[in-house]
């Protein structure tokens, strides 16, 4: 005999409990190296919506972003907890201000074994991964601390300092050897 459904909820941003209703989407990611399969499943029964892959770099996470956010709602992102693959994508969906919540890969075990053919299937991977968000109450949510926070924004300024002094330098020559 199968235990009865109960809600399922989770631990916003700001520590309140909320329902997970009909509007939320869960963005299941099964990181990898070169890329990340995600898919976006409906929060309330579970159904696959849709599937993405893309490069594991800063365009292929703005892809993604785009794709998750092309629906109503704002979409809470479950990432397969392996941060040696995952970390850059976490840090990219954080400093955007999406929620992301950190799935251990031991939650998956399971649903991947049920769910599987023959071979390797990153959508089957990345599919666990979100259902093992809706199904888990307490899993731990991804954010920057304020240290890391303000060394990211250090760093980009520096970034931008390096760049406006390399177009100056150039400028400067460009004027002093009479090129236009």
């Amino acid at each position: 005999m199968t235990p009865p459904l109960r809600p399922v909820r989770w631990h916003s941003v700001n520590g309140h409990l909320s329902e997970r209703g009909p509007g939320v989407i869960v963005i299941g990611i099964d990181p990898h190296k070169r890329t990340h399969t995600a898919v976006a499943i409906e929060s309330t029964t579970g159904e696959l919506r849709a599937q993405l892959t893309v490069a594991a770099t800063p365009e292929g996470a703005s892809e993604l972003v785009g794709w998750a956010q092309a629906g109503s709602a704002r979409p809470l992102y479950a990432l397969e907890d392996c941060r040696h693959v995952s970390a850059p994508l976490e840090r990219f969906l954080l400093s955007r201000g999406e929620r992301v919540v950190r799935v251990p890969p031991k939650l998956m075990a399971g649903v991947r074994r049920s769910g599987r053919a023959r071979g390797k299937s990153d959508q089957v991977d990345a599919l666990a991964v979100a259902r093992a968000a809706l199904r888990e109450r307490d899993l731990p949510e991804a954010n920057l601390d304020e240290r890391a926070r303000g060394l990211k924004l250090l760093l980009d300024h520096r970034e931008e300092l390096i760049g406006e002094r390399g177009r100056r330098a150039c400028a400067f020559f460009c004027v002093s050897v009479g090129v236009r």
